[in-house]
């Protein structure tokens, strides 16, 4: 299980529990032995002891977002966590900004527990794929149908994590456990791995195509991004200028340049699509940390500054940036971002529940709406080309639809 409310990714290594705490780090109480058999089966104890807490239904809807336990022992876990680790303080507070637009949003749960859908993908045809990071699957959901498929990937510990599409309907993935691209064939369920050049290269996390259908990925750790020819399976790799950049999301400007930003630090970064030369943008505020990014017809980049709780704006062609508050503050964490039409949606991922948050650059007004299966960590989104858009929610198990005011076609990113 993982803490309703932790902020980072735990590592899935066998020993996880022994290194970030055990029994002995839990308040002693009926249910302690319980939790701490469960629950560090795949990470440490830490996950709770560190977490803005819960509610003992919110613990409750949490972990068996995860796991299959007998209603017993779940009630005697959730009365657990409840008690001794209820909601802190403070805890960073839902706000919710009215206003008269309206929109829908449906939820469908992953079949495996505790998959935790990283990074889903809207297809064209109008169905979502997720990458199922934690269960090495890529999922796959027909909204209209509500019939739902998973792809098991061949390699153990893949750890599947960005997604997209070639033109030929094939999903391209990034294995961040594993060190792979991935490919699969939802037709046929074939899957092909392409390891990565370098030892070093050890964590794909965010494909996209170019316009020359050349295969872009950050690898956040690595502190690389690669360029990969599909044709072939040649793969080149550079490592940024300065160490623990952590390259993270990235977008295709009009010209048909990847562009990312990087999570370790207060920076944005163009490639040349043919040399791979790197041109770096700071922005004005050491402590922002760009963490998910999107991009207008024009070249203005929004991005979420993750740490400070902004959504925050740079654009290409004249320099300029500017930056609004998140709605529910400072340590809301704005992490999943897209634009349909000029319209900025991203959500708030440290709330619970988290939002999805709707901003109009023209008039600089926020709207906002709950994510009624409470989002866990939404930690990116995609945008179909009718402007709804689809979500993965990591930390309840859960993917998403959002169908939003129509205003005409769009796609997220390029």
């Amino acid at each position: 299980m993982l803490a309703a409310a932790a902020i980072f990714m735990c590592t899935i290594a066998p020993a996880a529990g022994q290194r970030n705490g055990g029994a002995a780090d839990l308040p002693d109480g009926p249910g302690k032995d319980a939790v701490a058999q469960e629950c560090t089966k795949c990470h440490g104890v830490n996950n709770i002891t560190n977490s803005w807490g819960d509610t003992k239904a919110g613990w409750r809807q949490t972990f068996d977002s995860m796991v299959k336990l007998p209603d017993d022992r779940a009630e005697i876990i959730a009365t657990y966590l409840g008690a001794h680790f209820p909601e802190k303080p403070d805890r960073p507070k839902t706000v919710v900004v009215p206003g008269d637009l309206k929109v829908n949003i449906k939820e469908w749960i992953a079949p495996t527990l505790g998959s935790r859908p990283h990074d889903p993908y809207a297809a064209p045809d109008g169905t979502i794929y997720w990458a199922g990071m934690w269960a090495d699957v890529i999922g796959h959901v027909d909204p209209k149908t509500n019939a739902i498929k998973e792809y098991p990937l061949p390699t153990k510990r893949t750890g599947p994590h960005g997604l997209t599409m070639d033109k030929e309907g094939n999903i391209w993935f990034a294995g961040n456990f594993g060190g792979i691209i991935g490919k699969l064939n939802p037709k046929t369920g074939e899957v092909k791995e392409f390891k990565m050049p370098d030892p070093a290269a050890k964590d794909p996390h965010t494909p996209l195509f170019d316009k020359k259908g050349m295969l872009w990925f950050t690898l956040q750790n690595s502190n690389m991004v690669g360029r990969m020819n599909p044709a072939t399976g040649d793969i080149k790799l550079v490592t940024l200028p300065q160490a623990r950049s952590q390259p993270y999301g990235m977008v295709m400007t009009s010209d048909g340049s990847p562009f990312i930003c990087e999570f370790g630090a207060n920076r944005l970064a163009k490639f040349d699509i043919d040399t791979m030369a790197i041109t770096e943008y700071t922005l004005p505020n050491p402590e922002s940390r760009p963490r998910r990014l999107t991009i207008t017809a024009d070249d203005v980049v929004y991005y979420a500054d993750y740490s400070r709780g902004y959504l925050g704006m740079y654009n290409l062609k004249t320099k300029a940036t500017k930056e609004w508050p998140s709605p529910s503050g400072p340590k809301s964490q704005p992490y999943g971002i897209v634009q349909v039409n000029g319209i900025i949606w991203y959500n708030e991922s440290a709330i619970r529940p988290n939002t999805i948050v709707r901003f109009d650059p023209k008039t600089e007004k926020f709207q906002s709406w709950i994510i009624p299966g409470g989002g866990g960590v939404v930690r990116n989104m995609s945008v179909f080309a009718n402007g709804n858009i689809a979500m993965a929610e990591s930390g309840v198990n859960r993917v998403a639809l959002v169908e939003t005011p129509k205003t005409g076609n769009a796609r997220g990113t390029k």
